[in-house]
């Protein structure tokens, strides 16, 4: 990207020459971090010992030639195993491996705990083993996110907003699209729980169709869109990643505190650092677009074939980019599974290609744009367990205007949006007790109310709040405000979050609607059975405190029914054919 820049670590290529980089970084016991030891990987020196008649009479060892434990343990052995007049004590001997087996469990457990770090990526994603030395290999942008005021509310939970862009920039036509700069095509918003007992990763569809805010990228002011792909947040008009952050932010509500960016190389390179990634169909699979051929069964997929399994969704599912995301969700969680397995913690060499391919393959914000500064990070979210991440889609339905393109499913994506921003996990975990706070979103994010001729918008308030009478009082409450046709309909199904729906082409008497109510800008989405006979229609949830009263500050506590979801830990999920 042209805004972004590499940051320059101190002393990030000070290894030895002529030695492997990965035999300098060594495991220091009391911090369960690998430091860098420019003495290790060495040659070791002749260690002076005092001439034997043996040792006189022995070819003498060329200079600078590593001595082997064998050689040791003969030169120090006498007759019976006892050691001969003269030899030295050699170092790491029974003594040292004694004392290293009492140690070595808990070295383990640092190592583990100390060392790991879940970083998701988009269509990939991974986990990075960072050290120093790679400080240069990652970018970092500037990005401009709004001001304080017009954000959702800060927690301590994290936040990290995964894009995989399609960008062919380098790639030749290898992949279409030649030159193409890329947009958000695999958007995850992987959030982590203030205590990181769970994490929730929540796929977002890039051909969701959601309002893209006014943003800034560098010094260029980009006006927003109030219907747009949701890819579009990214590249289109120049758009950078932190109009990606804004539009995300203003469609679920939640605060994001950091992004992470990668490519189409990305997938291939983490794949094969890590020895390939373990991935499963339930049929033959043939796709030509992707170029992927799979028998049925269980894979192991790196490189090309590794892009190809995630990039592919003409033969799978109903074929379309709803039916792909478990298949990179799938992949993601193999890929986790193979991060945390010992086959990787115990293997500093493929650590070290991994940490390589993985920092190359970043782009941050700047505000986690150094090693150290991802290496905390990592550790603090290395703590999830495999079986409390869940994966699932944002709920959604048919665009009304356009079939080829998705909407946001009423009640059910503000339902889950709003359990994410008050940190209520998908899996169950005890949950924290939580005091009474300000609502997740900020005032601002309810919409501001368009001009319009409320004594023409047709209304109807229809009641799925378990509270009896709260449709009448908001109906009463709109006519007060100059809705002169606000009318009080029939109970709706039982609805945590409220929703206000539009047929097309009345978007702004929603948004008036919902603003006279004080909704948040998300409960405002289109209806897809909606005529414009039908006008408004707004259903009460659980969360309406009453008319004008906007939605309460307790959350929901469970998830909208029949919502997608893959377990992390799960082995047994499968990508079915295309139907």
């Amino acid at each position: 990207m042209n805004s972004g820049h590499r940051n320059r670590g101190d002393s990030a290529d000070s290894t030895t020459p002529g030695v492997d980089p990965a035999d300098q970084w060594v495991l220091d016991p009391e911090t369960g971090e690998f430091r860098l030891d420019l003495d290790a990987g060495r040659p070791a020196p002749a260690a002076p010992a005092a001439p034997t008649a043996r040792s006189r009479s022995a070819a003498p060892r060329p200079q600078g030639a590593r001595r082997t434990p064998a050689a040791d343990s003969a030169a120090a052995a006498g007759d019976g195993g006892r050691r001969g007049r003269g030899a030295t004590a050699v170092p790491g001997g029974r003594a040292a491996r004694r004392k290293g087996r009492s140690s070595r469990g808990r070295r383990v457990l640092k190592w583990t705990a100390g060392s790991l770090g879940l970083v998701l990526v988009a269509g990939c994603g991974g986990a990075y083993y960072v050290y120093q030395h790679f400080n240069n290999n990652i970018s970092s942008v500037k990005v401009e996110v709004g001001e304080e005021s017009e954000r959702p509310q800060a927690t301590d939970a994290l936040n990290i907003l995964v894009i995989g862009t399609d960008s062919r920039v380098g790639l030749g036509r290898e992949y279409g699209d030649e030159g193409s700069a890329g947009h958000a095509d695999t958007t995850l918003l992987f959030h982590i729980s203030k205590d990181r007992s769970n994490a929730t990763v929540l796929s977002i569809p890039r051909d969701l169709m959601v309002p893209v805010p006014d943003c800034k990228a560098g010094d260029k002011n980009i006006p927003g869109e109030a219907r747009a792909m949701f890819n579009t947040s990214l590249g289109q008009d120049g758009r950078d990643p932190g109009c990606t952050w804004k539009t995300v932010e203003k469609l679920t509500g939640v605060r994001i505190n950091h992004f992470m960016m990668v490519n189409f190389e990305a997938v291939k390179t983490l794949s094969t650092a890590v020895g390939g990634v373990e991935v499963c169909a339930s049929t033959d699979i043939n796709d030509p677009y992707s170029h992927l051929k799979m028998t049925a069964g269980r894979h192991v997929v790196q490189g090309e074939e590794a892009l190809a399994f995630v990039r592919t969704r003409h033969a799978v599912g109903l074929g379309g980019d709803l039916t792909r995301i478990p298949l990179q969700q799938q992949f993601i969680s193999s890929m986790i599974r193979k991060m945390k397995s010992s086959d990787t913690l115990t293997n500093p060499g493929k650590l070290w290609d991994l940490a390589d391919a993985a920092t190359k393959a970043l782009t941050v914000d700047d505000g986690i744009g150094s090693v150290n500064k991802l290496k905390d990070l990592a550790l603090d979210i290395s703590r999830i367990d495999t079986k409390n991440i869940t994966f699932t889609t944002v709920p959604v339905i048919d665009d009304p205007v356009d079939n080829n393109r998705l909407a946001l499913k009423p009640n059910d994506a503000q339902q889950l949006f709003a359990m994410i921003a008050a940190d209520r996990s998908l899996t169950d975990v005890p949950q924290q007790e939580t005091a009474p706070a300000a609502p997740s979103a900020p005032a601002s994010s309810a919409p501001a109310a368009p001009q319009v001729d409320a004594a023409g918008v047709k209304v109807t308030v229809r009641n799925g709040s378990g509270a009896s009478g709260q449709a009448g009082k908001a109906a009463t409450a709109l006519q007060g405000k100059g809705f002169a046709l606000a009318v009080a309909g029939n109970n709706a199904d039982a609805a945590a979050t409220s929703a206000v729906t539009y047929p097309a082409g009345h978007e702004d008497e929603a948004q008036a609607v919902a603003a006279a109510l004080g909704l948040p800008a998300t409960a405002v989405q289109p209806g897809s059975r909606l005529g414009a006979k039908d006008g408004v229609v707004v259903v009460l949830g659980k969360d309406f405190t009453g008319a004008g009263g906007g939605a309460a500050t307790a959350p929901p506590t469970e998830a909208p029914k029949d919502i997608q979801r893959v377990q992390a830990d799960d082995t047994n999920v499968c990508a079915a054919k295309a139907k």
